[in-house]
């Protein structure tokens, strides 16, 4: 006889699992341990569960991600190159701080690399690489009502790498991939600490508005909109000067008496 523990479990469990076969759609799998270890530890830098400025050891990361030491170690390779983590021989690793003036300089090299990219990517698309814009700009569209941070953050990635995949440039996706990843960290703080759901409201409509002119081919208007999303990112960073404790850009802020900044 099935327990009523048993039996309450299974509707969280089916919707789970359409959930997850409904990501997986947007954001297909990686094929090797090292990219899916490299894939979660970028999700929890952009969710700060990686607290900016805080100190870890690869063990942490393994223990985070549930992956081994070999791909781990090789994806913390590749994300201090990218400037994400910081290997400091001998103390481990420091996660990078939200440097709000770096941001503010880095917008004017993601205007410009994302204009290449919506450019490149409308006179390159396939069917295929259509029909999966659809598809995620069809999601976006009916969750956007009780859509979550987190639940955006997966369509906002698989739109990027969509565009980057479309646009036929292997080499922005070490360029451009992780700006998106510093600017998403930064809007992550700003909607959960300062603009909340009319910050993330608005966000999502500049990303479909932008879907919206891909899927029409339209460049001048694509780019357009692409120009009005950096600039409401100009407009979060200022929210976060004005607003947010320092401790949250850079957790070495709030640390008295010495004690180590540790991320777990």
């Amino acid at each position: 006889m099935t327990s009523q523990a048993e039996t309450s479990d299974k509707p969280d469990e089916v919707a789970k699992s359409a959930t997850e076969r409904a990501d997986a759609a947007v954001m297909p799998p990686t094929g090797d341990l090292t990219s899916a270890a490299y894939e979660r530890i970028e999700e929890l830098f952009i969710s700060m569960k990686l607290a900016p400025g805080a100190t870890l050891r690869t063990q942490d990361l393994q223990s985070l991600t549930g992956l081994g030491r070999t791909p781990v170690h090789q994806a913390v390779r590749r994300l201090a190159a990218e400037t994400l983590l910081d290997v400091q021989p001998r103390n481990g690793l420091r996660v990078a701080p939200i440097d709000l003036e770096r941001e503010r300089r880095l917008t004017d090299l993601r205007r410009d690399m994302d204009r290449f990219v919506f450019t490149t990517a409308i006179a390159g698309m396939e069917g295929n690489e259509r029909a999966r814009l659809s598809h995620i700009m069809r999601r976006l569209e009916a969750e956007r009502p009780t859509i979550t941070l987190d639940q955006f953050n997966v369509l906002d990635k698989a739109f990027d790498m969509l565009m980057i995949q479309a646009s036929r440039e292997r080499f922005l996706e070490r360029s451009l991939r992780p700006l998106k990843a510093l600017g998403r960290r930064a809007g992550y703080l700003d909607i959960s600490h300062v603009s909340g759901q009319q910050g993330l409201d608005e966000t999502v409509g500049h990303h479909l508005a932008i879907m919206q002119a891909v899927l029409e081919g339209d460049v001048t208007r694509a780019r357009a909109k692409s120009d009005e999303l950096v600039e409401f990112g100009l407009v979060m960073l200022a929210r976060l000067e004005r607003n947010i404790d320092p401790a949250l850009l850079d957790i070495s802020f709030g640390l008295e008496g010495g004690e180590g900044g540790r991320a777990v």
